[in-house]
């Protein structure tokens, strides 16, 4: 008997050990669907119909339509630097975030230090104008409203988040009511960050809250996700997950769940990471929804949610990359999973 289940284990750890040699690309479940083979940081029209994204890190913005499987660039009609983010704004038009300078795209500091040194702009709906810049600077990735033309964004040394809203003049965007609203030092000392935070998302259906990732709390590799109240200023960990590396995501339209991207870090600052979703209620509940680090060096991330709260996109992401470089773009039906 022992023999037999010896080697019933035996066989089960070479059916894993197969599994982890494969990509999880070809075993994907039935709610989850390839719709690329390339491309990062997408980001859902307030429609659920199409799906922005940048075909790579300092790359071009282009726009998915669900429907029909057709591409459309958005970003190839004037002269840039590339991009790192890109975000439909409320009124349909693209919030743009990368560099103003040329730089050696070839050397991993020069990269880095682009990546830090990026400045927003916003780009017409017609995709046939060149962007109007709002003069700030930002680094890593804003946060948009769903419901108002108003952005959040990380700046200084990626220590401070500032608020603003967008308004038109003759059709010209401009920043106007800038407001600092948070720091790393506006941390309590027992959750601090050793030196990053980033913005990701304001909380519907009002946007009096914004959801914040505080990275290394306390010089550790323990990343968490807060929520920012706006009004007060009080900061409200959702993770409580000292054991896990925890980066907001996309927001769910109802303002009672987040994604996140998720892992044990085990000592390990940047894990492979999958998709989770987090309850915003304090709890600390998450649920697993993508499995791709069950597959050695692959990873699940940046994933967004479809304003009708029924769709999620992610990205197909591989380790020892850039961080955020992403390999293809994935569909996730929540009613099939269900």
């Amino acid at each position: 008997m022992k023999s037999s289940i010896l080697a019933h284990l035996i066989a089960w750890a070479a059916v894993v050990a197969g599994l982890q040699a494969q990509s999880p690309v070809d075993h994907l479940p039935p709610q989850i669907r390839q719709l690329t083979t390339w491309g990062e940081r997408p980001d859902f029209r307030h429609d659920g119909q199409r799906i922005l994204f940048l075909s790579k890190v300092f790359g071009d913005v282009y726009e998915y339509e669900i429907a029909t499987g057709r591409i459309t660039p958005c970003t190839d009609h004037f002269r840039h630097y590339g991009f790192t983010r890109a975000l439909y704004l409320s009124n349909g038009d693209i919030l743009l975030s990368g560099p103003v300078a040329t730089f050696d795209r070839m050397d991993k500091d020069a990269r880095q230090k682009a990546r830090s040194s990026c400045y927003l702009s916003v780009l017409d709906k017609s995709f046939n104008k060149p962007p109007v810049p709002l003069e700030v600077h930002c680094d890593e990735g804003p946060a948009v409203s769903r419901n108002q033309l108003r952005i959040a964004w990380t700046h200084g040394l990626q220590d401070r988040i500032s608020i603003g809203d967008i308004v038109y003049s003759d059709g010209v965007p401009r920043l106007v009511n800038t407001k600092e609203v948070l720091s790393v030092a506006s941390f309590p000392e027992n959750e601090r960050p050793q030196r990053w935070i980033e913005t990701q998302n304001f909380v519907p259906p009002d946007d009096a809250k914004l959801t914040v990732t505080a990275y290394e709390i306390n010089g550790t590799a323990n990343s968490e996700a807060f929520v920012l109240d706006l009004a007060t200023g009080q900061l409200s960990n959702m993770s409580k997950s000292p054991d896990h590396y925890e980066e907001v995501e996309g927001i769910f339209p109802d303002g009672r769940h987040t994604l996140v991207e998720r892992a044990e870090h085990r000592g390990n600052h940047w894990p492979l990471i999958d998709a989770y979703r987090l309850a915003l209620d304090g709890s600390g509940n998450a649920e697993r929804l993508t499995f791709f680090t069950d597959f050695q060096g692959y990873k699940g991330g940046e994933p967004v949610v479809s304003q009708d709260g029924r769709f999620l996109c992610f990205t197909l992401g591989k380790s020892g990359m850039e961080a955020g470089q992403g390999f293809g773009l994935f569909l996730y039906d929540l009613t099939a999973a269900k």
